[in-house]
């Protein structure tokens, strides 16, 4: 096989990439362990939380975030996890070694990152465009390997007997063991294959290609089920499932209406501030808890509210509704029967 030139090395031209890919990753190492403590479940900006707000529209790995955001302790256990291997690909990127392995890492998170994550973002799909793109870099870096200002290289380059093996060609760098008839038949392949997931997604997550353009990250939304009147308690679940994934939904009311939308009791906005624990029975990470003027809803977060108030406790059997008031003057309402 001829030897390439160093400027047609394709490892070197894609040296930006791989500096900025690497810094991508190493970087949320960086900030959760060093800048701040984001590992830790009893401070504000845990690293589980952010996570638990992927919950209401994940594709494909929705069961299994559930799964962890339900076991507290599992979902520790994996965010640092997630956080060191980000900080192994990043900074292995960074410096070139074992790049090719590394960009299969790349390639992985940023998939999770894609399928998790990429209905998120209220002004540029941001969640998206980062998943979508580690993919694309991932794949070019797999293809490319390292160039001339690596370890791989400098290990190469100094024929150290790893990489006599022929395995190397396939974790580290230097030229694929595929016949040149095939190889771009491959690239074209993984390529269309990428672009198929790019269109796909953003046409899932975000309507891209047809239809009407949505947003799941604009406004607040709020699901309400489980709905029951029991003697002087009413109880229903309410999951956030839409909004800022950076701000709760702030809910000023709660009302019980009759079939004629009468209202038969309130719990205002002080009174919701008010709630005490035994009222709110949380089931994932993130919590509804009453803040200082309102309830507090983050995204992701639900929970069962059990709202007891006497007025209900000689309701004539019938179909009822509750409604559910954000700051916003947005509402929502969902039928419930005694």
């Amino acid at each position: 096989m001829k030897n390439i030139s160093i400027k047609n090395d394709a490892g070197l031209l894609a040296l930006a990439v791989r500096l900025v890919i690497g810094w991508t990753y190493f970087s949320a190492f960086w900030r959760r362990t060093i800048l701040a403590d984001k590992l830790d479940p009893e401070l504000t900006g845990y690293i589980g939380e952010k996570f638990n707000h992927f919950l209401p529209n994940a594709l494909g790995i929705k069961p299994l975030i559930q799964y962890l955001v339900e076991n507290p302790d599992l979902l520790w256990v994996n965010m640092v996890a997630f956080t060191i291997i980000e900080g192994i690909v990043g900074l292995l990127i960074i410096f070139g070694l074992f790049t090719r392995l590394m960009s299969v890492g790349v390639f992985g998170l940023a998939m999770g990152i894609l399928l998790g994550s990429g209905w998120i973002g209220t002004t540029c799909l941001d969640e998206w465009q980062i998943g979508i793109l580690g993919i694309a870099t991932g794949f070019v870096l797999f293809l490319t390997g390292s160039g001339k200002y690596s370890m791989d290289n400098y290990l190469m380059k100094n024929n150290y007997a790893i990489t006599r093996k022929k395995w190397f060609a396939w974790i580290g760098s230097g030229a694929l063991p595929i016949k040149e008839t095939i190889f771009p038949k491959i690239v074209l392949g993984g390529s269309l294959i990428i672009l198929g997931i790019t269109l796909m997604t953003n046409q899932v997550f975000h309507g891209g290609l047809w239809g009407t353009l949505h947003n799941k990250s604009i406004k607040p939304k709020l699901e309400i089920t489980e709905g029951e009147i029991e003697n002087a308690t009413l109880s229903f679940d309410v999951f956030r499932t839409e909004g800022v994934d950076v701000y709760g939904s702030w809910v000023i009311g709660i009302q019980l209406l009759d079939a004629n939308d009468h209202k038969v009791f309130e719990y205002t906005q002080e009174d919701l501030a008010a709630l005490d624990s035994e009222s709110i029975s949380n089931y994932y990470i993130a919590k509804i808890k009453p803040g200082k003027h309102s309830l507090i809803v983050p995204l992701g977060a639900k929970a069962k509210l059990n709202l007891q108030n006497e007025s209900i406790s000689d309701l004539p059997e019938g179909t009822y509704k509750v409604k559910i008031i954000d700051i916003s003057g947005a509402y929502w309402i969902e039928e419930v029967k005694k």
